[in-house]
């Protein structure tokens, strides 16, 4: 099969083995992936990952031993637990110690004609959600953990720091709330996509020190702490949704004076993001920068890398 393979560097394969599904597992044909800042990671040595990148996708299930879902539309979460830790028995998959995560950590990926997932990874996807829409559902579902972890209402002044791929979805996340939102990002012509949904934006956070109830860094930089830091009000919570190869060191001082609340958030449930896209709550297709083909896997990757491009996929 054709894939693009990450093994002392990125390249693309024409006769790659086929995956095998495990008992419990559906083979999937795979239609269109996304390229996420972890796959660009993952290509400079991050998780120290070799094999098939790729985690956000859709397909369509070829092979399952109930035939009642061969040919379903599906996407799939990305966390495989062990099944037997004390974290998957509370339904903790994604905290597993011994987790495969697909594309990332010891399971190929979907960058690939193929893939396998376990059937409980599994979310056949309604009619009215396009293809290009569903690649989306997996980092959207990462934007609605927020909603999980945090209550937010008409009350909570929130502000979404980074106006990239992330930054955009968190936002749009959290618009579907009554929240008094404000987006502060760099590049305008990002900031215009969420001007166009109606929500407030800004280029810089002068004037704004400790206002907020909720920052959520989506900034993916070193810094992005510190500027949350700088916005959120006593008491109030900050969210990283992104991790850095490094951080600055920040003066943590502040979060015990302060009384700040800090959250990590990772990956988040696909039921609320797939809801939202069906009820076009939330509208992703403007932020699709490029489609490439899966030959053209190493140029996609390329320019996936460029600044000011948001989201690439590639056509499998």
């Amino acid at each position: 099969m054709k894939a693009i393979v990450v093994d002392n560097g990125l390249s693309f394969h024409a006769e790659w083995k086929k995956p095998t599904p495990a008992p419990g597992e559906a083979l999937v044909r795979v239609t269109l992936t996304g390229i996420c800042a972890t796959d660009l990671e993952i290509t400079k040595g991050y998780m120290g990952f070799t094999g098939v990148p790729g985690h956000e996708f859709v397909g369509v299930i070829i092979d399952a031993a109930d035939d009642r879902l061969e040919g379903k539309r599906v996407v799939g979460e990305i966390n495989l637990g062990c099944g037997r830790c004390d974290y998957c028995k509370h339904k903790m998959e994604n905290h597993c110690p011994s987790r495969k995560v697909l594309g990332i950590k010891g399971k190929d990926g979907a960058f690939a004609e193929y893939v396998t997932l376990p059937f409980k990874n599994l979310r056949p996807l309604p009619d009215n959600i396009s293809d290009e829409e569903a690649v989306f559902i997996e980092p959207l579902a990462a934007a609605f953990e927020i909603l999980e972890q945090v209550k937010v209402n008409e009350y909570t002044r929130a502000c979404v720091l980074g106006d990239g791929r992330l930054g955009q979805l968190a936002a749009q996340a959290l618009a579907t709330t009554d929240c008094s939102l404000l987006v502060i990002g760099r590049h305008e012509e990002k900031l215009a996509l969420l001007k166009a949904r109606g929500i407030p934006t800004r280029t810089g956070k002068e004037g704004l020190e400790k206002q907020f109830d909720l920052v959520v860094d989506c900034t993916g930089s070193p810094d992005g702490l510190s500027a949350a830091l700088d916005l959120v009000r006593p008491t109030g919570t900050v969210i990283l949704k992104t991790t850095v190869a490094q951080r600055t060191g920040d003066d943590l001082n502040r979060v015990v004076i302060d009384e700040i609340t800090l959250l990590g958030s990772r990956c988040g449930p696909f039921e609320p993001a797939m809801q939202a896209l069906e009820e076009r709550r939330v509208d992703v297709k403007p932020l699709i920068s490029k489609v490439f083909s899966i030959e053209q896997g190493l140029e996609a990757f390329g320019y996936a890398a460029q600044k000011g491009v948001l989201k690439v996929l590639i056509k499998v």
